[in-house]
């Protein structure tokens, strides 16, 4: 056996022995609460679409849930993050800050704002921007001009940073919020994987002016297709509201809208199943970290495997539990890969860097070694929330 194969074969017993026998996907919703009731509340009351009291209800409930004073629910993650970014001040032929190692949608938000997206490091610890590194780049390669940062290669306005909380880990915001300050840069989280994770106590996507969820099938709790833009400020929450439907005016029969808007508002339907779904997020919290202590303990027994933890200060929700082979191992990363598959256990490697994406393949970066390494080596696995209560 080779040590390539030997290594699947110890990464398989070990991701067997927690989640048990039989096939496993890489995550499914759970729907054990009132989904159907709210539902058929729904389908009842015939407010199906953009109109309905749950659209309001979940609003407040993910506010509430989140400590932002403003919620605004969307169609998608990336519809709320194109409009956070549009409300963030983002124009033609600004540059945002953006990690290359990311799923394609934030790259697709910036380009959506006519933007430019300019890629930077990822660090091992969180897989979040490397923020030591970004600040000694900025001091090489940026100024400040009128209040503004100037990207002195491109002579471009670097506008905002998005901070990416990869599976659902918290990147350095304290270090990330100091760097923005320094560089006069907006903060725009894209917090579309990481609901339910907090930094220090205070929850994602409520460290910048705005933040952007995501409730994709995929996801901790799921509303179908579904964001929400998160924020502080009442104004900005109020032209989110506005942009995603239409910019229409209030009127009890015409249609009169006075801006180019968005159909981006969350239908009631959607937000039915969001409310049940989010009445049940303390148990799956609780059984996706359940899931991860019992990784933990298996994956001690393997060498030159690391499972990716919380680091200190933070709460992750363990959205997509994640191993990380070491630099020795990377090679093997595509036969862990096909041994784990054709075993029925549905595992995936870490995005292909944006910058290698031929749409984004002349956007300006920084040295991307960290991301690129990581890229080579993480290693998503089998993460539903039933599989860490026990009852696999």
């Amino acid at each position: 056996m080779s040590g390539g194969e030997l290594l699947a074969s110890q990464i398989t017993e070990a991701i067997r022995s927690v989640v048990g026998a039989g096939p496993k996907a890489l995550h499914e919703p759970t729907f054990s609460g009132n989904e159907w009731e709210y539902l058929k509340e729904c389908l009842d009351s015939t407010f199906v679409s953009s109109v309905g009291k749950f659209v309001d209800q979940f609003e407040h409930d993910l506010a509430q849930y989140t400590g932002a004073k403003y919620a605004v629910a969307t169609v998608n993650g990336t519809a709320a993050l194109h409009i956070a970014l549009k409300l963030a001040g983002v124009i033609q032929d600004d540059e945002v800050l953006i990690p290359a190692l990311t799923f394609v949608a934030t790259a697709n938000a910036v380009t959506y704002c006519n933007a430019i997206p300019h890629f930077v490091d990822s660090e091992e610890s969180t897989l979040g921007i490397d923020v030591v590194k970004l600040r000694r780049y900025l001091l090489d390669h940026a100024k400040i001009v009128d209040g503004q940062c100037v990207n002195t290669l491109t002579g471009g306005i670097i506008r905002a940073v998005v901070p990416m909380h990869a599976f659902g880990h918290p990147v350095d915001m304290d270090g990330l919020i100091d760097l923005a300050s320094e560089f006069k840069l907006v903060v725009v989280e894209d917090a579309a994987e990481s609901l339910g994770s907090t930094y220090k106590g205070k929850h994602t996507g409520t460290f910048g002016r705005l933040g952007a969820l995501s409730f994709n099938g995929n996801k901790t709790i799921t509303t179908g297709g579904g964001g929400a833009i998160l924020t502080n400020d009442s104004e900005l929450a109020r032209r989110a509201r506005h942009l995603t439907t239409t910019a229409k005016l209030s009127h009890a029969w015409e249609y009169r809208h006075d801006e180019v808007g968005y159909n981006y508002r969350m239908p009631n339907i959607n937000a039915a199943l969001g409310c049940a779904q989010l009445e049940q997020l303390p148990q799956l919290l609780e059984a996706k970290r359940d899931l991860f202590f019992r990784y933990q303990g298996a994956f001690n027994k393997v060498d030159g495997v690391q499972l990716l933890s919380e680091s200190n200060g933070c709460s992750s929700n363990y959205w997509l539990q994640t191993i990380i082979l070491n630099a020795d191992n990377s090679r093997y990363r595509d036969v862990v890969l096909e041994a784990t598959n054709e075993a029925g256990l549905m595992t995936r490697p870490a995005w292909v860097l944006m910058n290698e994406l031929t749409q984004f393949s002349a956007m300006p970066s920084m040295d991307l070694g960290g991301a690129l390494s990581l890229s080579k080596r993480v290693i998503n696995i089998p993460s539903s929330a039933y599989l860490g209560t026990g009852n696999q």
